[in-house]
C-alpha cells in the first residue's frame, strides 16, 4: 500500500509499505493492506513503517491520517527521520517551551507551545531510542 507523509514544507515520504503503525490521539493505529477506509487525527510520536521485511520509524507532529484501503495519507505539522534529529537543538527547545509555560502566557499561545513541547518529546524519545537499541 502507499504511505504518503506531507507536511507544511512538503511531501516527506511516498512509498509503498506492507504496513505502518500510527500514533492515533486513543493509541497506536496498525494499518495493513486493505485496512477499512478511515480518518483519524494523530498525536505527535512515532510513525512506524514496514517495507520489504524492515521496521523504519520517524518522529511526527500532531495531524490527521486517511486510511483508504491500498493508501494511507498522512498531514503533520513535522516528520523527521533519527538521523535528521539534532538532540543537543531539541532538548534546547523543549526546555525553552517549557520555560514559556512559566511565564504568562497569552490563552492563545498556549497550544503554540504545548504543540512545540510535543514535537521536542517525540523526537527525542525516537532519538534516545535509537541509542538504546
Amino acid at each position: 500500500m502507499l504511505l504518503e507523509i506531507v507536511t507544511p514544507e512538503g511531501k516527506a515520504f511516498s512509498d509503498d509499505v506492507s504496513g505502518v503503525v500510527l500514533p492515533g490521539a486513543l493509541g497506536e493505529l496498525g494499518i495493513l493492506p486493505n485496512h477499512a477506509s478511515l480518518v483519524s487525527t494523530l498525536t505527535a510520536g512515532e510513525l512506524r513503517y514496514t517495507k520489504d521485511g524492515k521496521t523504519h520509524d520517524l518522529a511526527i507532529g500532531a495531524g490527521f491520517a486517511e486510511v483508504t484501503g491500498e493508501r494511507v495519507n498522512v498531514l503533520t505539522e513535522m516528520a523527521v527521520r533519527d538521523s535528521q534529529i539534532d538532540e543537543t537543538a531539541v532538548q534546547a527547545a523543549l526546555e525553552r517551551a517549557q520555560n514559556r509555560l512559566k511565564e504568562d502566557v497569552l490563552p492563545e499561545e498556549i497550544a503554540a507551545v504545548e504543540a512545540a513541547i510535543a514535537n521536542s518529546l517525540a523526537q527525542l524519545h525516537l532519538k534516545r531510542k535509537r541509542r538504546t537499541i
